[in-house]
């Protein structure tokens, strides 16, 4: 082979065109010592190719093209044209239909990666000289990726630090969003005088602004906003500790009122105690901060350490709560619902009646709980007439309760916004 730099022109009726003219002349100024390794050039290309406008069809071809070339460093004194045909080109292009190698041969030309030194004749290949040595190939000069390899270098560097910092910011949101949903719970719990509410609605706000692909440009303003709501939520609960470290005697006897203090509430507070209810606002949260819209009936909680089952793992749900939010399934009990075991038995007919097959309600009881599967099955008959398929439906809550991802409290109070009713804290005066 030899790289051949004299000025050449296309053959037939290609066109030239000044990117052609300028590409042959950056690969006169190959620096004749110059070694490159051909995997490592073609790896930076593959990274900055959105940079340098090509395809990664584009690239399938110039892949094959260096495979062509027999040494494993890109070096003049080896020569820098290859010269396969259309059909062997082709096979190591994956069976690439001809028009379509051509078009990316083109596009790989127009790029500025290679040019084509063309024979008279439009023929790809190497004159042997008369001692049978290699003497002039034509073909394909590789030589305008050794003149680049700098710039391709830079260009792939470029890349990967923008991922980098991209991979950062997202890392950066996801630690705000985990501490901001804890703090606020905590703050429920512990402060439930304040209006917890407007802080949410805000967090809420800047993580809707975020679109499905962001970029650092649009993560840079969320983290902003989420560290300012940090800050503020955090200054919060400080105000808390050192108060409680001003009047340690004082706190005690407060907690101890608060724990010891139980009273019933009547049916239409839903019968939740007041610790309880603060759950419910917290689990509700949970489920608002993954799910695209508060009346979505399926939540995702968040993660916890190790693999247990929901039914352990869930506050009880009040019986009164889902006789407000299911009011139908009260229907399809023999004498009303007044206990679980009503509830449970109105289950099994509805369960029926929708067409959820045994199996899957046996699954939904072993992983939910038995009380737990009745409300699900409460839920989907409250919203029968939307969903195309109760048990697939039910099945899918069931798999996501498995993993940890699923809850009935959120499901039940969205089902109670969906009925117009408010779920409020109820709190010792």
């Amino acid at each position: 082979m030899q790289t051949g730099q004299a000025f050449t022109t296309p053959f037939g009726r290609r066109a030239l065109s000044l990117g052609m003219l300028a590409t042959q002349a950056s690969a006169k100024e190959v620096d004749s010592e110059a070694s490159i390794d051909k995997w490592k050039l073609f790896r930076n290309l593959c990274e900055a190719r959105l940079s340098l406008g090509i395809s990664d069809r584009a690239l399938v071809v110039l892949n094959a093209l260096l495979t062509f070339y027999p040494q494993a460093e890109l070096r003049e004194e080896h020569g820098l044209v290859v010269f396969p045909s259309n059909v062997q080109l082709s096979l190591r292009s994956h069976g690439m239909a001809p028009a379509t190698l051509r078009r990316h041969l083109s596009a790989l030309v127009e790029a500025g990666l290679i040019f084509r030194k063309d024979s008279p004749n439009g023929k790809r290949y190497l004159r042997k000289t008369r001692t049978g040595e290699g003497g002039e190939a034509f073909g394909f000069s590789l030589a305008p990726l050794v003149a680049r390899e700098s710039e391709f270098e830079a260009l792939a560097a470029e890349v990967r630090a923008e991922r980098l910092q991209l991979k950062l910011l997202k890392e950066r949101v996801t630690l705000l969003r985990r501490n901001i949903v804890k703090l606020i719970e905590l703050g429920f719990e512990q402060l439930p005088h304040l209006d917890w509410n407007d802080h949410y609605e805000r967090f809420r706000a800047v993580i809707g602004s975020l679109p499905r692909q962001a970029i650092a440009l649009d993560l840079e303003p969320v983290i902003d906003g989420l560290e300012c709501i940090e800050i503020e939520v955090l200054s919060l609960l400080e105000n808390k500790i050192n108060s409680q470290k001003t009047s340690a005697n004082e706190s005690q006897s407060e907690r101890h009122k608060h724990n010891s203090n139980t009273h019933n509430y009547t049916e239409l507070e839903l019968g939740i105690e007041k610790t309880q209810g603060r759950k419910v606002v917290l689990n509700e949260m949970g489920e608002a901060d993954r799910s695209e819209s508060l009346s979505k009936t399926v939540s995702t909680m968040p993660d916890r350490a190790g693999a247990q089952s929901l039914a352990d793992d869930m506050k009880p749900v009040p019986l009164g709560l889902v006789r407000q939010a299911c009011p139908e399934i009260e229907a399809y009990a023999t004498n009303g619902i007044t206990t679980w075991s009503d509830l449970m038995g109105a289950a099994v007919v509805v369960r029926s009646m929708l067409g959820v097959s045994p199996s899957a309600y046996e699954e939904a009881c072993d992983i939910l709980g038995q009380e737990n599967a009745a409300v699900v099955v409460a839920c989907i008959l409250e919203r029968a007439a939307q969903i195309s398929s109760a048990g697939g439906y039910l099945r899918s809550l069931t798999d996501k309760a498995a993993k940890g991802e699923f809850s009935v409290w959120p499901m039940l109070l969205a089902q109670l916004r969906a009925n117009g009713t408010h779920v409020k804290l109820v709190t010792a005066g």
